[in-house]
């Protein structure tokens, strides 16, 4: 009589209960791909009918009653009536400033939180909720999803999203959309130094400085956002109802990125 051969069964395995079970792979390379690509999912399930947006950065520290939570939320409600919905990174100051504009409009209020040392909730104004541990998955949901970036006042953190989006649309990685500082007594030294030292050693092409616009204006911001999105849309539509090849669809592209750059 021959041995019977246990038959592993995978279904037996993975539903075999583990009191103590060892759950050192939990911090292994392998199980955290897993996380963020389930990140990824989440962020592009929760935004892909979005619809047009724009991304508004700035100080989580800005109090009310300052000026420029104020202007952030008459961005927020001057976006929301334009048709567009606002995302944040759900936090306090500038990002509740600018959910509570979007609304109060009743434009839809985009907050993408992000896990921290010290537990940051989601700002009270938020109705499109999505909470990550990667700060990379975040941001990749920041430019994927929206038109334009309007930045405010703030510290690393804005800087660090300023600059990503700055050489994305510099290396062609995302198409040319509007990123606008708003402040120019904050930003005015940072573009002095782009100017005067970054671009004039040749580290940047002064062509590159276009890229930024500033201005302390509300309604101008929300002027080029629209002109853009408008630009961007009458290229796409000029390259999809005709025939043409790849070239002359990245010419449109280029068309649109001359109309919303500014002049020399």
């Amino acid at each position: 009589m021959s041995p019977q051969v246990e038959v592993r069964h995978e279904d037996r395995q993975l539903l075999r209960p583990q009191p103590v079970a060892d759950t050192s792979f939990l911090e292994t390379d392998p199980w955290r791909a897993l996380r963020i690509m389930g990140e990824f999912v989440e962020g592009f399930d929760a935004l892909a009918r979005l619809g047009p947006a724009v991304t508004l950065f700035g100080s989580a520290r800005t109090q009310p009653g300052d000026p420029m939570y104020a202007a952030a939320e008459q961005v927020g409600a001057g976006l929301a009536r334009a048709g567009f919905a606002v995302i944040t990174g759900a936090g306090p100051g500038i990002m509740e400033a600018a959910n509570k504009g979007c609304r109060e409009a009743g434009g839809l209020s985009v907050g993408l939180n992000i896990e921290l040392p010290h537990e940051q909730e989601s700002n009270p104004f938020v109705d499109l909720a999505v909470a990550f541990r990667y700060f990379f998955a975040r941001k990749t949901m920041f430019v994927k999803y929206a038109q334009g970036f309007v930045i405010f006042p703030g510290g690393y953190g804005t800087l660090d999203e300023l600059f990503e989006s700055l050489v994305l649309v510099q290396t062609g990685k995302i198409d040319h959309f509007p990123v606008i500082l708003y402040g120019k007594r904050y930003w005015q030294g940072l573009l002095d130094w782009l100017s005067d030292e970054v671009a004039q050693k040749h580290m940047i092409a002064a062509g590159d400085l276009k890229l930024l616009r500033m201005t302390d204006d509300t309604d101008e911001a929300l002027e080029w956002i629209i002109e853009a999105f408008a630009s961007a849309e009458e290229a796409r539509i000029e390259a999809e109802a005709s025939p043409a090849s790849a070239e002359q669809a990245v010419a449109a592209q280029e068309r649109s990125h001359q109309r919303t750059t500014q002049p020399d």
